[in-house]
């Protein structure tokens, strides 16, 4: 382990157990190391196993394979100089500012003298002062989110771990969060060594981090690290960081083009899909129609002038590119014909359109239909086809997937679902 090292990681693989028995891979090869006055950024769409990799660094949860070393000992469960702040605050309701504080100290040996002395100093430094009677209904969320962070500064922490903390806070709320915390840092006033980011937005990891870590998905993997040389405090409207933002971009389509192209750019029965809605996919060929891009768009800009994260934007970019409907590399995302003759028609024009492409290029939507079409009362049971993608997936991912191809086929009106009966179905049977 390198001398100024405080973790190492190396080749850590996890695998979760499948539903139908087997194995799942969801973190394979990681190596990652975070040294003393370091931020590193780890970057990448849901899914990539990002979160998953901090509960290991944090001990919550062993690596199957691999070693994980904080300074030069192996994580074998929660390390004291080791702390985390959460997306959605993890607050206790019942519990004021300071008593919420608090309970980052009870496990530690000290004097209740000593833990009202150290939380009153972290809720100080982190901006809070004053608010330690209030109650978290009483707060706005990034107050909510700053006592997130005093509770695990609180206990001095060599390592802080951050699972996207500003993702539940509005834009303002976020840039002023981020820059106090970006003070505090510069001058050495936070009570820590190295701190881990994960986030989807890109601009955030290009502000904050001193190198950012690009992730691939099933399974995940560090697929490219990218240095921040930039002095701080960082400058958005500064060349330098548009041409980090861009090249981060660049890198991420880039390697899915690639990946695209390695697996014959084409879906199976067991292709994950995302949460996107046909509304959504309308909306950004429309945006891309429309006069100024005339079809083709430079991802920064438009995800920029649509207020999209890359997590909100990425995979809707996927989705119209696994229908055909639009090619993404480079940075830059380009309507097909069939992309621009979708935008241009009217609603019952382009459920036609949907229809086709749902049948041709995603095979989990024509093989419900052929089911359907097959079975004399044309009906099916959910858990039918649950449980084929269980065999490809986990259970959440595979529950995601079907549920995605629900809302696709019903703007398609392809074949209907009824939740309460838990039955795929069709109106007009063929």
């Amino acid at each position: 382990m390198e001398t100024n090292a405080l973790l190492e990681l190396n080749d850590v693989r996890r695998t979760f157990k499948k539903a139908g028995g087997g194995e799942l891979l969801v973190l394979d090869g990681i190596d990652l190391t975070l040294k003393q006055g370091e931020i590193v950024g780890l970057l990448g769409r849901s899914g990539s196993g990002k979160s998953t990799l901090l509960r290991i660094i944090a001990g919550l949860s062993p690596p199957s394979s691999g070693s994980a070393m904080y300074l030069n000992k192996p994580i074998d469960g929660p390390a004291s100089g080791i702390a985390m702040v959460f997306q959605s605050f993890a607050l206790f309701p019942w519990l004021t500012v300071l008593e919420n504080v608090q309970l980052g100290l009870e496990a530690l040996d000290l004097t209740a003298a000593e833990i009202r002395k150290r939380s009153l100093e972290a809720i100080d430094l982190i901006g809070l002062d004053g608010y330690e009677s209030a109650y978290p209904r009483e707060l706005s969320g990034g107050m909510r989110q700053r006592v997130g962070f005093a509770r695990a500064l609180v206990v001095h922490p060599n390592v802080l771990l951050m699972d996207e903390p500003m993702s539940a806070l509005d834009v303002l709320t976020a840039e002023n969060l981020r820059t106090d915390l970006l003070e505090l840092w510069a001058e050495g006033d936070l009570p820590i060594k190295g701190m881990i980011l994960v986030t989807h937005n890109i601009e955030e990891a290009v502000l904050m981090c001193d190198r950012v870590c690009l992730f691939s998905t099933n399974p995940g993997k560090i697929v490219s690290e990218i240095p921040i040389s930039l002095r701080q405090p960082r400058d958005r409207n500064d060349p330098a960081f548009s041409a980090l933002v861009e090249k981060i971009y660049v890198e991420m389509t880039s390697r899915r083009a690639d990946r695209a192209a390695q697996k014959g750019d084409r879906a199976t029965l067991g292709t994950f899909l995302p949460r996107v809605s046909a509304s959504t996919i309308s909306g950004l060929a429309e945006a891309l129609i429309a006069p100024g891009y005339d079809g083709k768009a430079d991802l920064p800009e438009i995800a920029s002038e649509l207020q999209l994260e890359i997590d909100e934007l990425f995979p809707v970019a996927e989705a119209m590119q696994l229908l055909r409907m639009a090619e993404i590399g480079d940075g830059d995302i380009k309507l097909t014909e069939t992309g621009k003759r979708f935008a241009e028609e009217e609603i019952d024009e382009r459920k036609r359109i949907f229809a086709r492409l749902l049948i041709r290029y995603v095979p989990l939507a024509a093989h419900i239909r052929r089911i359907l079409d097959e079975r004399a009362n044309h009906m099916a049971p959910w858990h039918r086809f649950l449980d084929e993608l269980e065999d490809h997936m986990t259970e959440e991912s595979a529950d995601e997937t079907l549920r995605t191809v629900v809302a696709w086929a019903r703007f398609a009106e392809l074949f209907s679902y009824d939740d309460d009966s838990q039955m795929f179905s069709l109106e007009n049977p063929t």
